[in-house]
């Protein structure tokens, strides 16, 4: 029997990592993509099995989008983790056009290109992963390009469900909360790593990959909200006028308050 094949963007570090790692602990060769090749070959070096192999690509350029379709169309792909992604946090009118332009290509245009290349070649029984965010729905004034970026992957993902139920290919969008990853720190240049973040509602990469995986098998729902913290907290746009919702989400995720250490 072949072993399927899984593509895995942003496979460097975090969640991307761990998708990495747990796929190839369930039989997939895995296909790591992301920017730096020397955490790629670090990664390479851990994965159980073999026949792994990764690409280094700048998803935030055409030439890196092009060969990662390039090699999709090479080499047929059965699942595509579309993990890359990255925000910044900073006032919108302060940081640059450009800084937030990059931010709109890596999680929106990159990301909605690799899902037309894969499911142009998908079969029955494939599967597309989307990394969204709970902010999709909980929006966070600190992040607005960010939080917009993932209201558009999940709602891109919720269409592309219903449009391949019958083909047989799955199509998920993933919605984490906080995570235990790099992603602080880049967002916030090194200023803070997330620790004044509530640890309570924090999850490990681990946690949250596994019940990705977890529903990836049962394939039955179109937004995975991993954490039953996090799902209670999709309540609140139910329980608040938008205007308090706004009010709220500006206080805890403001970086002064809650993600800078003091």
């Amino acid at each position: 029997m072949e072993k399927k094949r899984a593509l895995v963007t942003g496979a460097s570090s975090g969640i991307g990592r761990e998708f990495a790692l747990q796929l190839a602990a369930q039989g997939y060769t895995v296909v790591g993509v992301a920017r730096r090749e020397d955490r790629l070959k670090e990664l390479l070096a851990v994965l159980p099995g073999d026949g792994h192999n990764y690409l280094v690509a700048d998803l935030g350029s055409q030439a890196g989008v092009q060969s990662v379709t390039d090699a999709m169309q090479g080499e047929r792909v059965n699942l595509l983790i579309n993990n890359a992604g990255l925000s910044v946090l900073e006032p919108f009118y302060e940081s640059s056009l450009s800084t937030q332009q990059n931010i709109l290509t890596v999680n929106c245009e990159s990301l909605m290109k690799l899902a037309h290349a894969f499911l142009r070649q998908s079969e029955r029984g494939d599967a597309l992963i989307n990394l969204s965010s709970i902010v999709a729905y909980l929006p966070t004034p600190a992040q607005p390009m960010y939080s917009a970026s993932k209201a558009f992957i999940a709602s891109f993902s919720e269409c592309l469900w219903e449009e391949h139920r019958a083909r047989g290919v799955y199509v998920m969008g993933l919605c984490p909360g906080i995570t235990q990853t790099e992603f602080i720190a880049n967002a916030t240049g090194g200023d803070s790593d997330g620790q004044t973040l509530p640890q309570s509602m924090t999850q490990t990469t681990g946690e949250v990959v596994a019940e990705a995986l977890k529903a990836l098998v049962a394939r039955k729902k179109a937004i995975i909200v991993t954490g039953w913290k996090n799902r209670m907290m999709m309540l609140m746009p139910r329980l608040l006028t938008r205007h308090r919702l706004l009010k709220v989400l500006a206080v805890i995720g403001d970086p002064d308050n809650a993600m800078t250490n003091k």
